[in-house]
């Protein structure tokens, strides 16, 4: 034990800086992909380096892997990826030259020594497909006492982590539990070595990249002691210490059906945490759909000696239908909380389409309150697409790509972590920052016309200016929110108006009025009554870029009712020759208008209506897939709609393809009788909503998603937010089909609201409960377990233009003065 101590102080010491505590100078690096058909074996750099790196954070290490170049070798590859302008060059320097790894136990981090003498160090790919790892095969210069030496400080560093504790407390039974028994044996790297590729065959489970190598039967073995395949001599044959139970929770008795809906035979599998794969848990179920009472519907998976799995139909089960492995991908939530992702595959496509109808019937069925046969077949197919992939025909096909923001760089100007007070100077005073009142950000508003946003702080305003760099700098504070007969409130709803001179703005408890604050003065100067019987559940511009304008005119709905606001009529404001009104209660929830006026409404019943102009019937009315809408957005040339639901998005495309109408728009000319536009269901995949409640011990819940939007500029990128993440969908991809298309970033405090900067896709304004940033979009990373668990340790390290981290406060990332909300605001 004195040993193992005295090598810990010889590698860790006592010191806060990002130092290498011990380094392989010399190694070849590989990523693996035994059962994958991209290849085989991939060699990332031929010659590199691989060290351990303390971080800014405590208990937080690195696992980092560089390239080593030899004499002209860097200059000739940055002359071949030159000419690449779509990629930031210090992203591409980053991927290029050096890979990055949180030291946690989740990576298996192990190492063997070959028949021939050599080191090969190998940890998992979280990021990849299931079986892939990475290779670091030392060179035979490397001694076995370095070797030793780092792998005895991963170990401690992966106790760390896990236990916010020094390694000086481990003992080495504590240090065991980080030799992964259950392993496979490494593979060879060498491509010389490669196995057949696998083909994607529905009559073999394991061709599915989905799926675990490491079968159920291999993890029962597993559990009972180590595997005994040609395992490293180095590895001691003490078990590894029991983890925390991740397998499936205990089946309900099902309910009585009274109809049953679907019936098919499949398999099930179960997503494991520890592994980042699904298991197969039975190579035949019948999974069965039924009808248990009014309008409840009832999942059950079994055997004939099992039941597996029974779970309520709803949409909270986030189910999503993959016709190219012929697979059904939903979540269970127990009453705990926790959340846990399954898969059915089924044999062919026929059986797939059976089961999708029975169950999306159900869930339509469940949401709407109306039986799925009395709606006509194109409605029935437009819910059966929102399911599946939107793949357009217009769109070009595009080869892969790197993700941007992908890889760390850093940022010249910052050079460590800064302070969050406006005193700079005063370092050693720095104390964290508390909000002096209870009220919360709420909302944000972004001007178009000036670089400016406004951010609601119950009865006060926030003002920030965007700077050319892309800061946010704190400008003003409109400190009382008031009525002009002096009463005090805080605004549910703003826009900008009047070329962000004026700010509309509603109070909570009387909808039936609305309020004009003058910016310039920062107070309310107008009150409005819209109308006495007729509220205002929301409004919005008479065009998408109307606030650059002086255009005095603004739309508002009611539950059933879409009109025209003119603040310059005498007496009420609504606009009765612009005004339609339906009998029915439509229950309508969201507005948005494109750049030529056309307007879009939605409503909480999950519908939504196209109109080209105000009074009149709707163009096209788009079906309900049953959930409500709780925002809605429009491209600026009326071809995109989005609407936000809970816990999933829809893309609209209102472009008309074929017939008499071919190339309009949908608020144009209605749809024909016998087609429909084609949606697009955006949703978080199973297994990431599970590892999102996992996290956090919350449900999904989206706030409104916006495209990026400004004049002549295309919209590329969608954002929106759920809980401590902001999500990114990159509308490219979502339209090319590609897997998973869209990119996180983490924060320590749930996203009260989010928001591109105008103009831009780059530039994401984010208001957290206490703080407002300005945060740069090749921030957002792919959702790995790590970005998911948060990526707070490398906020030091690296320069951000609005969040640096603080080695003094590990668990919190810090603003700079200018972009925090400060105790003044």
């Amino acid at each position: 034990m004195f040993v193992l101590r005295g090598a810990a102080k010889l590698l860790f010491g006592s010191g806060n800086n990002q130092e290498t505590l011990v380094e392989l100078p010399q190694g070849q690096l590989y990523l693996v992909r035994p059962l994958s058909p991209k290849g085989y074996s991939e060699l990332l750099f031929k010659d590199a380096s691989a060290r351990i790196r303390r971080t800014a954070q405590d208990f937080q290490y690195q696992l980092v892997v560089q390239r080593v170049y030899e004499e002209g070798e860097a200059e000739l590859l940055a002359e071949e990826e030159g000419e690449d302008a779509d990629i930031d060059a210090d992203i591409l320097a980053a991927e290029r030259d050096e890979k990055t790894f949180l030291l946690d136990e989740a990576l298996h981090f192990r190492v063997e020594q070959r028949e021939g003498g050599d080191h090969v160090l190998a940890w998992r790919d979280l990021s990849g497909d299931v079986g892939d790892v990475y290779e670091f095969v030392c060179d035979t210069a490397i001694s076995s006492s370095l070797v030793d030496q780092f792998e005895l400080a991963a170990k401690q560093c992966q106790y760390e982590r896990k236990y916010r504790k020094p390694n000086t407390l481990a003992t080495e039974e504590d240090l065991q539990q980080f030799e992964f028994f259950d392993e496979p044996p490494i593979p060879q790297a060498s491509p010389i070595h490669s196995p057949a590729l696998l083909t994607r065959s529905i009559d073999s489970i394991d061709a599915m990249p989905l799926h675990s190598a490491n079968t159920s039967v291999k993890r029962e073995n597993a559990a009972a002691g180590p595997s005994t395949p040609a395992k490293s001599a180095r590895v001691k044959s003490t078990p590894a210490k029991k983890e925390r139970n991740y397998s499936p929770p205990k089946a309900t008795v099902p309910p009585e059906a009274r109809e049953v809906m679907a019936a098919e035979k499949g398999e099930l599998h179960f997503y494991d945490f520890p592994s980042g794969a699904f298991v197969l848990q039975a190579d035949s179920v019948t999974a069965t759909v039924s009808e248990i009472g009014n309008w409840k519907y009832w999942l059950q998976v079994s055997t004939p000696d099992r039941e597996w799995l029974g779970i309520p139909i709803s949409s909270e089960i986030n189910s999503v239908f993959n016709p190219e492995y012929l697979s059904f991908i939903f979540n269970q939530f127990t009453a705990d909380g926790s959340a846990y992702s399954w898969l059915l595959r089924f044999k062919d496509q026929p059986t797939l389409d059976r089961f999708q109808e029975g169950l999306t019937s159900a869930l339509w069925e469940q949401q709407n309150e109306m039986k799925w046969a009395k709606i006509k077949e194109t409605e029935q197919n437009y819910v059966l697409d929102a399911f599946n992939d939107l793949v357009l025909e217009d769109q070009p096909a595009e080869e892969e790509e790197e993700e941007e923001g992908e890889e760390e760089f850093e940022d010249a100007e910052d050079n460590g972590p800064q302070s969050e007070h406006y005193d700079t100077d005063e370092e050693e005073d720095d104390v964290e920052y508390k909000p002096k009142d209870t009220d919360t950000n709420k909302s944000i508003a972004v001007g178009y016309k000036h670089d400016r946003s406004f951010v609601v702080r119950g009865s006060k305003i926030g003002v920030f200016k965007h700077t050319p760099s892309n800061h946010l700098e704190f400008s003003t504070n409109i400190s009382k929110v008031e009525t002009p007969k002096g009463e005090l409130f805080s605004p549910t709803k703003v826009m900008l108006h009047n070329e962000d001179r004026n700010l509309v703005l509603q109070k909570d408890g009387d909808p039936n009025k609305l309020y004009r604050m003058d910016l310039e003065y920062g107070k309310v100067v107008d009150e409005w009554k819209v109308h006495d019987d007729i509220p205002v559940v929301t409004f919005a511009p008479e065009n998408k870029f109307a606030q650059m304008t002086h255009e005095p005119t603004f739309l508002g709905i009611s539950r059933n009712a879409l009109y025209r606001i003119d603040p310059r009529v005498s007496g009420t404001k609504l606009v009765d020759s612009q005004l339609k009104q339906y009998a029915s209660k439509n229950d309508f929830s969201a507005l948005a208008t494109t750049e030529k006026g056309y307007i879009a409404v939605a409503s909480n019943k999950g519908d939504i209506r196209l109109f080209d102009r105000l009074g009149i019937n709707a163009k096209t009315h788009i079906p309900a897939l049953g959930e409500p809408i709780l925002g809605l957005d429009v491209s600026a040339d009326g071809r995109w709609v989005l609407a936000t639901c809970r816990n999933y998005l829809l893309l609209v495309d209102a472009l008309q393809k074929g017939g008499k109408n071919d190339g309009k728009l949908g608020f144009e000319k209605s749809f024909a009788a016998d087609s429909k536009p084609q949606p697009r269901r955006l949703a978080l995949t199973p297994e990431h909503v599970a590892q999102f409640t996992h996290e956090t011990g919350k449900p999904v819940n989206f706030t409104p998603a916006k495209f990026n939007t400004g004049t002549g500029t295309e919209e590329t990128s969608i954002i929106t937010a759920t809980g401590p993440y902001i999500i990114e969908w990159n509308l490219r991809k979502v339209l090319t089909g590609r897997k998973t298309p869209y990119l996180i970033k983490r924060y320590t405090d749930d996203v009260k609201a989010d928001d591109f900067k105008f103009g831009t896709d780059k530039n994401v304004i984010v208001a957290l409960p206490h703080e407002v940033n300005m945060v740069d979009h090749t921030r957002l990373k792919k959702p790995t377990r790590e970005s998911i668990a948060g990526d707070f340790l490398n906020a030091a390290r690296r320069g951000s233009s609005n969040r640096v981290g603080s080695p003094r406060t590990p668990a919190v990332q810090r603003l700079r003065r200018e972009d925090i909300v400060n105790s003044p605001y």
